[in-house]
């Protein structure tokens, strides 16, 4: 599947067209640009943009493989970008990120991904800025790393809330689920590290839009790259933030559970000191020597009395200290 856009003098003028008419279009007119988005395109599909765009072979390799880091490549004509659009968390968990790649040149975008990525974000954005288009393609690079910064920050913002909701069931009162809240912490610590690895390092490829390394993509539009950078420096510093407090929940929770164990077991100590008073005196009553009180209800009396007397007394003693 293949879509296309075509822009004259900051007007749209076409869509829907063969990509073998690009070249034709960019020909004839020094003040179109166009955006080709290409759905998962296979090697002839990408030899035909090459061939109409003039991108190069080692860019083209590149957009063929999967697993690509983010990164920005400089070529002679073109760029060649590489970012992860952000899904959200799934119902495990698990966060979801998909790879967009694009080709960049003086008066084209091509932006290549699978299926399941919905550019209809960065559509959007485009016509809601239409005021914007004469900046030709920095506006439509712009409106690719804007859609993708803001599901970015929609993401980041979801495990902020879902971190917040295990602070606060450490301390729910009965048993927080050590277990439940321990995986929870783990796949969020492992979402937090998708982002750092994914999303984290566009803002080196935003930097170099911004400062040189490819300054024509960035003139005119500078200050709408400038808000991207700035999110994702927040994203950035969100990410590390998170990825503590998540560490901290995992630090409290195994606190938690240690001053449990100790309580149990002082617990324990305490009953087991309390019963052991009572299998003392029945053992010395028991034993098969002459004693005071022997074959009477006054000895018999008498060891009962001093049973409940120790008891009582070790459970006063224990409770004041807090051990029950």
């Amino acid at each position: 599947m293949v879509m296309t856009r075509a822009w004259r003098d900051g007007t749209a003028v076409e869509r829907d067209f063969p990509v073998d008419r690009v070249s034709d279009l960019l020909e004839h007119d020094d003040g179109t640009f166009v955006w080709v988005d290409h759905v998962d395109p296979g090697p002839d599909g990408l030899d035909q943009v090459e061939d109409e765009l003039g991108v190069h072979v080692l860019a083209v390799e590149d957009a063929l493989e999967r697993g690509q880091r983010p990164k920005l490549d400089r070529y002679r004509d073109s760029l060649f970008l590489v970012v992860y659009d952000v899904q959200g968390l799934d119902d495990d968990g698990e966060l979801v990120t998909h790879e967009v790649k694009a080709f960049v040149t003086h008066r084209a975008l091509v932006t290549i991904h699978g299926p399941e990525v919905d550019l209809g974000a960065v559509e959007r954005r485009l016509d809601a800025n239409a005021d914007l288009a004469d900046r030709g393609v920095p506006w439509l690079v712009w409106g690719l790393l804007d859609a993708v910064v803001d599901h970015a920050t929609s993401a980041v913002e979801d495990i902020g809330a879902r971190i917040d909701d295990l602070e606060d069931d450490l301390f729910e009162h009965g048993n927080p689920r050590e277990q439940q809240i321990q995986r929870r912490s783990f796949r969020l610590r492992k979402a937090l590290g998708v982002l750092r690895r994914q999303v984290v390092p566009t803002r080196d490829s935003v930097g170099s839009l911004l400062h040189g390394d490819a300054e024509t993509i960035a003139d005119g539009i500078r200050p709408y790259f400038r808000d991207v950078e700035d999110h994702l420096v927040s994203i950035a510093d969100s990410v590390e933030q998170l990825r503590d407090a998540v560490s901290s929940v995992l630090d409290t929770n195994l606190n938690l559970a240690s001053n449990r164990q100790n309580t149990v077991m002082k617990k324990v100590t305490s009953w087991a000191a309390i019963i052991a008073i009572p299998t003392a005196i029945t053992g010395f009553f028991g034993q098969n020597v002459t004693f005071p009180g022997e074959g009477h209800w006054s000895g018999f009396l008498a060891s009962v009395s001093l049973i409940v007397a120790t008891s009582l007394v070790l459970y006063r003693v224990f409770k004041s200290k807090d051990w029950l």
